[in-house]
């Protein structure tokens, strides 16, 4: 275990340190099949695209692998992905398309090695899907059963989004966890929220894991030869985000606890188009409904739709990148005192509508909106977390033994803004470069030590819940109020005043009571707030998705914004 932040709180922290050292193993029989209870070769935590991958890959390669899962094994934020996979799969697109494409997304702050890396392998990752039985839409009429239907979102100059109707990561998410449920070389741990990596301080190594298993409320420590990170983004640091359950930056806090740098924590992107509706909080609506001619208008006073604004924003209109898209609406929203602006494409055929999106359009069916009809009231939300964990092309993380794939790294492809559907790409691209690196450095790792169990001697239960749910709503609003899609110095300042002062409180009250996977998790989103908020002051210019008033202008050579612990 290793410091919570580097650079106050000295006294508290050297506290915690001596408590976290001498950390009661409890074993769980629900993480193990045999009397292997507490280790396992790869520790994988997380189970969306990027850790069921890695997890198969391995798997299918001979090596012993524990998944573990947040909630249930197919629950996590790849579930809800909705437009699909970009990769070039047609004649008329090209590697040089695409990554110069990713390029002028991300603003200049793309590693290009990284996104000639992840794009040159896409093909391979979509082929490999299909081997493992996920089923993508076809395209249409004479192609039909001869190749893919491709789709086209914001910011592609050709059409490239493989997917499966509106539904994609539902596709791939369910029939890569049938697959690794069923492995025997896969043990799955559901309902298991990792608490922190166990490192080698001095050999600056990975040895395993604390994990709480929600069910019981027991804690046990899990040793590992690797650890693969596969725990998403941080989404949830924000009021309103479109993921589910889980996107509060485990993975980030835990390796930054752990000696690892992080990169360009600053980079929050905010989907321009989530469902506004009272009983639908965050219900994204996918980018590819603007690929297939969706329009962004402004609200008249009887509620229907009126002016087209995007035009007036960008050249490119609604198929503008997501942060210009999201900054339009912001701004239209602000300037007329709106609570949403409206996504159009009743003007398409009923049948296409349909058939094209049939989750979103029985989602808003069922909330009485017919999108064949009428537009769909949309506002941004938190979306993916563009920075995170620095790792190498192999995936590898600056601890050895310890990898990150997905959302939790920060690999250098992004840059300033993600490309639309170039998340499940970097998942499944990264989970390879993991797997093939494990699979070769597995036999020269040694075999970690007996470790030292979590110690619940010192702390008590706690009837205090409601101090860590006000904590994480405060948290969540002042970050959306201060920290949003447009920022000042004076706004990034309060928030970075709040979140030391909520961190101060949620130090002390994981020290002296059990833990719960709210603390858990309140505690990462607190430790993530401070990187954005740092990385976000650090920022003295305006670039893809860190907007400033105060520095509008984009400076003419772009440099990482890198924290080292």
């Amino acid at each position: 275990m290793v410091d919570i932040l580097t650079s106050s709180l000295p006294q508290s922290l050297n506290n915690f340190r001596q408590i976290a050292d001498n950390l009661p193993i409890i074993r769980l029989s629900s993480i193990v099949k045999s009397n292997d209870a507490a280790s396992a070769e790869v520790l994988i935590l997380g189970s969306g695209a990027a850790g069921l991958s890695a997890a198969l890959r391995l798997a299918q390669a001979g090596r012993k692998v524990c998944v573990v899962s947040k909630g249930t094994l197919a629950g996590g934020s790849t579930l809800w992905a909705q437009g699909g996979i970009s990769a070039v799969l047609h004649e008329d697109d090209s590697v040089e398309a695409h990554v110069r494409d990713t390029l002028i997304a991300g603003a200049g702050l793309c590693d290009e090695a990284a996104v000639n890396f992840t794009v040159e392998r896409g093909p391979g990752c979509i082929e490999w899907l299909i081997e493992q039985g996920v089923v993508f839409t076809q395209a249409e009429g004479e192609d039909r059963g001869q190749r893919l239907h491709l789709t086209r979102e914001g910011g592609h100059s050709h059409r490239r989004i493989v997917h499966a109707a509106d539904a994609t990561g539902r596709a791939v998410e369910t029939t890569l966890a049938a697959l690794a449920q069923s492995h025997p070389n896969i043990l799955v741990r559901e309902q298991g929220v990792a608490i922190d990596l166990i490192v080698d301080k001095a050999a600056k190594r990975v040895l395993g894991a604390y994990l709480l298993d929600r069910r019981s409320g027991r804690i046990e420590t899990v040793r590992a030869k690797a650890v693969i990170l596969a725990t998403g983004g941080a989404n949830q640091v924000y009021l309103y985000s479109t993921n589910q359950f889980g996107a509060s930056g485990d993975g980030i806090a835990m390796a930054w606890r752990a000696g690892c740098r992080v990169a360009n924590m600053e980079f929050m992107q905010f989907h321009p188009t989530t469902l506004y509706h009272r009983d639908s909080r965050s219900f994204l609506i996918s980018e590819a409904l603007r690929g297939e001619g969706a329009l962004l208008k402004l609200p008249n006073a009887d509620g229907s739709a009126g002016e087209r604004f995007m035009p007036r924003f960008d050249e490119r209109g609604e198929l503008a990148p997501r942060d210009i898209v999201a900054r339009a609406i912001d701004h239209e929203m602000k300037r007329l005192g709106i609570k949403h602006v409206l996504l159009d494409i009743s003007h398409k055929p009923a049948e296409f509508i349909r058939e094209h999106f049939p989750s979103i359009y029985q989602h808003c069916l069922s909330l009485g909106l017919d999108i064949t009809r009428e537009p769909i009231p949309v506002v941004p939300s938190a979306h993916f977390t563009c920075g995170g964990v620095v790792t190498d092309l192999r995936a590898r993380t600056d601890v050895i033994g310890l990898y990150a794939a997905g959302e939790v790294a920060c690999t250098g492809l992004h840059g300033a803004n993600r490309l639309a559907s170039n998340s499940l790409l970097e998942c499944l691209v990264f989970a390879d470069a993991a797997a093939e690196d494990l699979i070769r450095e597995l036999p020269n790792l040694p075999e970690p030590p007996a470790l030292k169990p979590w110690d619940e001697s010192r702390v008590s239960s706690s009837d205090e819940d409601v101090v860590v749910s006000h904590n994480w709503l405060e948290l969540r609003t002042f970050m959306w109020d201060y920290v949003g899609i447009v920022r000042t110095s004076k706004r990034l300042l309060r928030a970075q005043h709040r979140v030391d002062l909520l961190r101060r409180e949620i130090v002390e009250f994981y020290r002296h009571y059990r833990v719960t996977h709210h603390l858990i998790e309140l505690r990462n989103l607190v430790t993530v707030a401070e990187l954005i908020v740092r990385s976000a002051l650090e920022r003295r210019e305006s670039r893809g998705l860190h907007f400033t008033s105060d520095f509008p202008q984009t400076d003419a050579v772009a440099k990482p914004t890198i924290l080292v612990p």
